[in-house]
């Protein structure tokens, strides 16, 4: 008899826990949120409502450190993996609340994954709730911060770079002013003024071009546009420059691949990144443009046979401002900014661009873009291509 209560005893308290998930587990998705579990009574009352309903991060943990429950942002960001929290700078906060330690709000940099150095930029405060929990509050402040340095970057370059041609302009004013009674003088420091404010001209240019291209919604309504056209026109753009030394344009590839976006944006792109090929290429070289379709990506190779760069500045060739071989660029009145106007449209159309080099044989820049597809277009919103 006394097996028999047992029995149906277990079989009551199942058919309750039951019960109780399933009813947790339907609140849960008539929120459309997510949450680990609910089960916990000591909680207090409403605490578990007012995480599922944050934008930003909420984590409720146990005395064993054991998530109960976090609010979807928790989970956007990382915070949160089988039931446990990810990072330990958090567990020390969490671990400080608990000890009764007066915890502040507290800016920690936390690592996006396994590879890489890229970090989430965060703020965190840890209290307790109830008897036995801790709410881990964490806000992300990781875009703000990042504007924030573009700007001082920004600031700083920028004064840099105006700062050398406003100076020769104003020394060659000087100069050409008392050399008024000299000719051949007057010429040499026209010209050079004329040089220098085409070099000003450049950078004020190619400034706004990208803080138009670092704005939101840069495309606007993007359009079905055949690279062929994009390709021919950068092409022509450059042919004196490239007449100039005695260097061959040669063009191969494909010429009905198409993408969706902004066709000018797409020229200057192109046309940045084969002025470059031929101003580091030597005389009586030869320049490569290339396009071929791979699974729904359509590739635009650029390929010289210059100088090449160095594997130590591959990865910072894309920065603004930054040059490989700044004596020469001075040279050229090259601004330091063509590769970064590249990088930014085509991330603003949905690609990337990748450079391949090596010291005496030459570059190839290659720009990957999502082929105008079916499946593109309906990302896009756009109809049918």
């Amino acid at each position: 008899m006394e097996s028999a209560w047992l029995v149906l005893l277990a079989v009551l308290l199942g058919l309750a826990i039951g019960v109780g998930l399933s009813a947790s587990l339907v609140a849960a998705m008539r929120s459309g949120q997510r949450a680990l579990d609910l089960t916990s009574q000591d909680v207090p009352a409403g605490v578990g409502d007012t995480i599922l309903a944050l934008e930003s991060a909420g984590v409720v943990v146990d005395p064993s450190n054991t998530v109960v429950m976090h609010s979807p942002g928790a989970a956007a960001m990382g915070l949160v993996r089988d039931r446990a929290l990810v990072h330990e700078a958090l567990v020390e906060l969490v671990d400080s609340a608990r000890a009764g330690k007066e915890v502040g709000k507290q800016e920690l940099a936390l690592s996006r994954g396994p590879f890489g150095d890229d970090s989430l930029h965060v703020t965190a405060r840890a209290a307790r709730i109830g008897v036995r929990y801790i709410l881990l509050l964490v806000e992300d402040f990781t875009e703000s911060k990042r504007l924030e340095d573009v700007r001082r970057d920004f600031m700083a370059n920028i004064s840099h770079e105006l700062k050398t041609p406003i100076g020769a302009i104003s020394l060659l004013s000087e100069a050409l002013e008392s050399a008024a009674d000299d000719p051949q003088q007057v010429a040499r420091f026209a010209s050079r003024l004329n040089t220098e404010a085409a070099r000003l001209g450049n950078i004020t240019r190619e400034i706004i071009e990208l803080s138009r291209l670092q704005s939101a919604d840069v495309l606007g309504s993007p359009t079905l546009i055949e690279l062929d056209y994009v390709l021919t026109s950068a092409i022509e753009q450059n042919l004196v420059a490239a007449d100039a030394k005695g260097i061959e344009v040669a063009r191969g590839g494909g010429k009905k691949a198409k993408v969706y976006g902004d066709k000018a944006l797409l020229i200057v792109a192109v046309h940045n990144l084969v002025a470059n090929a031929i101003q580091y290429s030597p005389n009586g070289s030869r320049v490569g443009i290339g396009v071929r379709v791979v699974d729904e990506v359509v590739e635009i190779a650029v390929t010289d046979q210059g100088v090449g760069i160095d594997e130590a500045d591959l990865e910072r060739v894309f920065e603004r401002f930054y040059r490989v071989d700044p004596a020469r660029s001075r040279n050229t009145g090259g601004t330091g900014l063509g590769l970064s106007i590249v990088k930014h449209v085509v991330q603003n159309h949905g690609g990337e661009v990748r450079v391949w080099s090596h010291r005496g044989r030459g570059s190839t820049f290659t720009i990957r873009l999502p082929e105008a597809s079916k499946s593109r277009a309906a990302a896009l919103g756009l109809e049918k291509p």
